[in-house]
């Protein structure tokens, strides 16, 4: 009786074992013993992080953040836009400017004069102006802030105007001329430039047709 007892107990367990493997079959590896008794194994959920530098791989070398020298007439804290060139400087004491990599106007939607920062903006929503809608009727009325909005990590308002310095979602377009006139950095750049930055801030815009010879500006680091 006993050693019936004791089949009857190892029949059990084996029916179980059974059950569960059939139960988790529909999602589970058939070849992995492992998976057919305990389920598929799953990585584990993490958390989007905004502005991720690694989000940024497509922005081509001579476009990363540097200080360079920089001869300017313009008093330090000054932010300059070439347009030709697709730079901003934002210019530092000794003949000096950090320079970043941008993208720029269109043909078309370039354009050039003296603006200063009105207000800033972190991760701000995006409300494209009624002359955008009307181009692309097909644009949302409203985006609202985050990792998908095209105005990307922050944003630098120009007053008297409806055009920004702003982060992007598409670093490969940096070096273009992709815009509807604002001026677009990476997440990690307009970041940096934010932070350096204050509301009142003067931004000279330089026309489509002023170039800027390449040994003007060199790196030094």
């Amino acid at each position: 009786m006993k050693k019936l007892s004791g089949l009857k107990t190892v029949a059990a367990i084996a029916t179980l074992v059974a059950a569960t493997a059939i139960s988790t079959s529909a999602l589970a590896n058939p070849f992995n013993p492992f998976e057919a008794l305990f389920g598929p194994h799953r990585e584990p959920v993490a958390a989007p992080a905004y502005a991720n530098p690694a989000d940024d791989g497509a922005q081509r070398s001579e476009f990363r953040r540097q200080v360079v020298d920089y001869r300017t007439s313009e008093a330090p804290g000054t932010i300059i836009v070439d347009t030709p060139n697709t730079y901003l400087y934002l210019v530092m004491p000794g003949g000096k400017a950090m320079r970043y990599g941008i993208g720029v106007g269109r043909e078309g939607f370039a354009w050039s004069g003296t603006k200063t920062v009105e207000r800033k903006a972190e991760w701000p929503d995006w409300t494209p102006p009624p002359e955008m809608i009307q181009r692309q009727p097909y644009l949302p009325r409203f985006v609202a802030g985050g990792e998908t909005n095209p105005l990307g990590a922050r944003a630098l308002y120009l007053g008297g105007s409806v055009y920004r310095i702003h982060g992007t979602n598409a670093p490969d377009t940096i070096g273009g001329r992709v815009s509807s006139g604002c001026i677009r950095m990476v997440n990690e750049d307009v970041i940096d430039l934010y932070s350096r930055v204050k509301v009142g801030t003067k931004v000279v815009v330089k026309p489509i047709g002023e170039h800027r010879a390449a040994s003007a500006a060199s790196s030094v680091n």
